[in-house]
């Protein structure tokens, strides 16, 4: 019998958030947990959030704002990477460093964008208004040469699940502590939820099919905005409250 999965990613150092995701699990009866990276980044509390990753039996795997902290800081960087650098402990910057950047487990991959890179979105094409669904034969592009059947991938923080001709399944999760977010590359683009809730997603093989369950996990995201305003981000808190840029 297959294993009960949750899968979490993008939680951006959103410990609010995360604990309430793990208490959500807890009464889950879930065998196995996986983390897709993007783990500690962000202008909230990225030591308590590994902090409390540590405590759980959780594998992880790097996102790209994993290795941007590994990474020295270019000139006129934003406040935050400064922040998460000044804040993090050297045991917290030596479990990055060790982090891979993919998993399998049975029949699934986990990666943070794509197979071969951490800031390729493998869902969605950006444009400015946002992440439009790729069409299928780009998606199984990107997958040639995976041999697993399901697919999991984070990064654009838009829970999606998305049969392909091949028969393969592809699930983002979502984001547990970030439901939107605006950024610069491929292309100026925005990405929102729409909602404040944490998200993640649990997969579970019954009778031969897979099971895919998208949860929105409640959470006191007035305090995570607050965190986030106090460290000089108020687009985040904004993001946070809402789910929107």
């Amino acid at each position: 019998m297959k294993k009960k999965i949750a899968v979490l990613s993008d939680i951006h150092g959103n410990n609010v958030a995360l604990e309430a995701v793990l208490l959500d699990i807890s009464r889950r009866n879930i065998d196995a947990v996986v983390n897709l990276g993007d783990s500690l980044y962000g202008p909230l509390n990225p030591l308590k959030t590994f902090h409390l990753l540590m405590v759980h039996n959780i594998a992880h795997i790097m996102g790209n704002c994993d290795r941007i902290i590994l990474e020295p800081s270019e000139a006129g960087a934003g406040s935050t990477i400064y922040y998460v650098k000044k804040t993090l402990t050297k045991e917290a910057i030596d479990w990055l460093e060790h982090l891979p950047n993919s998993i399998t487990i049975d029949d699934i991959l986990f990666c943070h964008g794509t197979p071969s890179s951490d800031q390729v979105y493998l869902l969605e094409e950006m444009t400015e208004e946002g992440g439009v669904l790729k069409n299928s034969e780009e998606i199984m592009r990107a997958l040639e040469g995976v041999e697993q059947n399901v697919i999991f991938c984070g990064h654009s923080h838009i829970p999606r699940t998305v049969y392909l001709p091949n028969g393969k399944l592809v699930i983002n999760p979502g984001s547990v502590g970030l439901p939107a977010y605006e950024d610069d590359l491929p292309v100026p683009h925005k990405m929102e939820s729409g909602s404040p809730y944490a998200n993640y997603t649990i997969i579970e093989e019954i009778s031969n099919q897979w099971v895919v369950e998208h949860i929105n996990v409640f959470y006191d995201w007035e305090k995570a905005a607050y965190i986030a305003e106090t460290n000089e981000r108020p687009d985040w808190a904004h993001a946070l409250k809402f789910g929107r840029v």
